[in-house]
């Protein structure tokens, strides 16, 4: 079994009635559109909750500076290198190389938005993840798109160019789908974002920026399933019990299997 986590950075569940490349993952994986984030709903924080199944008043992280956790808890890289499996990590916004320990990963590959544009870098991520994939087939793979949180904050959530940003994505997406199905490995697919927004920005508790969504793919999943009272929390505990790895201790989410 291998897993692939994908974060798709300010994607609204409600932008998806507009993005039909999302359509057959309503068909295909159990979902969630009403999934919640933690408080602040802002990048850093959010992800570091994904990773380490707290919120952020317990892993410490309260902005988009990181800061070495007072009272460390392992994070799921962390928990899936103790249980000896193998950790990718893709992803295009720098701040993010804290969410794990150097030594939980067997590779990492970062392209910068602001070296390679808008309309490149989740392309360079995705061929990244084509090219190391079916060479290694990581146990765990975490890829993280960043695009369309920055064209939300330069034109608004919502706007034509923010619909366009996200079909993009998705486009991206389907491409790492059909590449794992093309390996022929059994796998299981997360698709998730950290948090929404409004306007031009994000981190407050307004619906519009804790909803997100959350689509879980693979056979121990029911295809078209709506999953209610599901959190950010919840992925590391599904990524571990999908792996056969176990949770830190202090994690507080629920397993989603």
């Amino acid at each position: 079994m291998k897993v692939i986590l994908i974060s798709v950075d300010g994607m609204r569940p409600d932008c998806l009635k507009k993005v039909p490349q999302s359509k057959s993952m309503f068909q295909r994986a159990s979902y969630s559109l009403t999934a919640r984030t933690v408080e602040p709903s802002v990048t850093l924080p959010c992800h570091m909750s994904m990773f380490h199944s707290v919120d952020p008043a317990r892993h410490g992280i309260t902005t988009n500076l990181y800061m070495p956790q007072v009272r460390p808890i392992n994070g799921l890289f962390e928990q899936l290198r103790l249980a000896g499996k193998s950790c990718a990590f893709f992803y295009g916004w720098e701040q993010l190389r804290d969410i794990g320990r150097p030594s939980s990963l067997a590779y990492a590959s970062f392209h910068s938005e602001h070296r390679e544009g808008f309309d490149q870098t989740n392309k360079s991520l995705t061929a990244d993840f084509m090219r190391y994939y079916p060479k290694y087939l990581p146990d765990f793979t975490f890829l993280y798109y960043p695009v369309l949180d920055d064209v939300a904050h330069t034109y608004g959530w919502m706007t034509p160019e923010y619909f366009q940003t996200a079909r993009d994505s998705w486009k991206e997406i389907n491409k790492v789908l059909a590449k794992m199905d093309a390996v022929g490995e059994e796998y299981c697919a997360i698709i998730t974002s950290d948090h929404g927004g409004h306007d031009r920005t994000h981190g407050t508790l307004m619906d519009e920026d804790m909803t997100i969504p959350i689509f879980l793919l693979g056979k121990p999943f029911t295809p078209g399933a709506v999953l209610e009272n599901v959190s950010i929390k919840d992925i590391a505990p599904t990524v571990v019990k999908l792996l056969g790895a176990a949770p830190a201790p202090e994690w507080e989410g629920k397993s989603l299997i």
